[in-house]
């Protein structure tokens, strides 16, 4: 593949350089001369010292041949311009942004770009798996940010536990989708009763999240403090 990469921090450097061992042909852009000159150094005149967040620099690298642009600079607000220059004034097949603000996720969706990777959200996901059991943890945002996937690990004092799924009030749009019991995911049947220590998944929207708080947790959302990027 040919992949311009925007960005020649740590990120874009290592990005750059393991495409190149991997085989694919790669343009990095990185507006900083003295920083530009230190990874031509080290892996070859691959750089153009230019702002990438400028048309005219994205077409001097090949950007309307490009496979992939990745934007992975350590602003967010050039990266979605850079994505959105990519995308559609040089018909770029594939876009990913790097997102430091969780808060962003939404918007660069929402405009358009295909991938975002958010280090942020990543590391708060591995600090959820240690969370007590009385929260809920947000697993993915799903299509364009409209809809959510949590999990609930329900305790003794669940309203749930005792319950099946089909029991649940849960409003329109709002579902539990699985259920994990000692670490084995189990299909949702007639006869699926909740037990203390399940894991369950649901899928809903965010404002669902009122109502899966109370009916798999049992505090009231407001109280609670949930485990989301959005919270931090």
């Amino acid at each position: 593949m040919f992949v311009v990469v925007v960005g020649g921090g740590k990120v874009g450097y290592y990005l750059s350089k393991e495409l190149i061992e991997s085989g694919h042909e790669v343009v990095l852009l990185e507006k900083d001369r003295a920083r530009a000159d230190q990874i031509s150094d080290e892996i070859g005149s691959i750089v153009i010292a230019q702002d990438g967040c400028e048309g005219k620099y994205l077409g001097e690298a090949g950007a309307n041949r490009a496979d992939i642009v990745a934007a992975v600079t350590g602003d967010d607000e050039d990266n979605l311009v850079i994505c959105q220059m990519a995308k559609h004034h040089f018909d770029v097949p594939r876009t990913i942004a790097r997102v430091n603000n969780p808060k962003n996720e939404h918007l660069f969706k929402h405009l358009g770009v295909d991938e975002i990777i958010s280090p942020t959200r990543m590391i708060l996901g591995s600090i959820e798996q240690d969370i007590p059991v009385h929260e809920l943890l947000h697993l993915a945002a799903l299509g364009q940010g409209e809809l959510e996937l949590i999990e609930a690990q329900l305790s003794e004092e669940s309203p749930a536990v005792g319950r099946a799924p089909r029991d649940l009030v849960l409003p329109e749009g709002c579902a539990v989708i699985a259920v994990i019991r000692e670490e084995v995911a189990m299909p949702l049947r007639a006869d699926t009763i909740l037990m203390e220590g399940d894991k369950v998944l649901a899928i809903g929207r965010p404002d669902c999240e009122a109502a899966l708080h109370g009916q798999l947790i049992g505090e009231a959302a407001e109280e609670a403090a949930p485990a989301s990027a959005e919270a931090r």
